[in-house]
């Protein structure tokens, strides 16, 4: 609160800190403020640095990291991860909760191949997260 005070909501640190505290609250099970916290800094970090800048999506990977009530969920696996491998880490609430982090993976996976590139490792992380909730996602609603 005294950072927010002092920097503003919007400052790269505030926003870097708020999402370090989305983990926080992840490790204690308080979900509900986990996501609320996540969506906030996300909405500061779309209006200070735009879409693509780094710390809009890393506060992206927050929120999914908030909706699968896990911040493991995302994060940086190494290139030889399977799906299914990574697929262990998620714990979703509801489907609403799936296919919200389902379309902010999508987004977060278009705004890297066009930022990065496709080889970029970070690319590479993201699409193996979409992956993966694409397979929980059928995992739930069969075709």
């Amino acid at each position: 609160a005294r950072q927010v005070a002092t920097l503003g909501a919007s400052h790269e640190s505030t926003i870097l800190n708020g999402n370090n505290l989305v983990i926080s609250l992840l490790d204690l099970e308080l979900w509900d403020e986990a996501r609320q916290l996540a969506r906030k800094n996300l909405s500061h970090a779309n209006k200070t640095h735009g879409k693509d800048h780094e710390s809009t999506l890393f506060a992206c990977k927050r929120v999914v990291h908030a909706l699968c009530r896990n911040p493991a969920a995302v994060c940086d696996y190494p290139r030889e991860s399977t799906v299914r491998d990574v697929a262990t880490h998620f714990d979703f609430d509801t489907g609403d909760d799936l296919l919200e982090a389902e379309t902010i993976m999508q987004d977060v996976v278009e705004r890297r191949r066009r930022v990065f590139g496709t080889a970029h490792p970070e690319t590479r992380s993201a699409e193996t997260a979409l992956s993966s909730v694409n397979t929980i996602m059928h995992q739930m609603h069969p075709a």
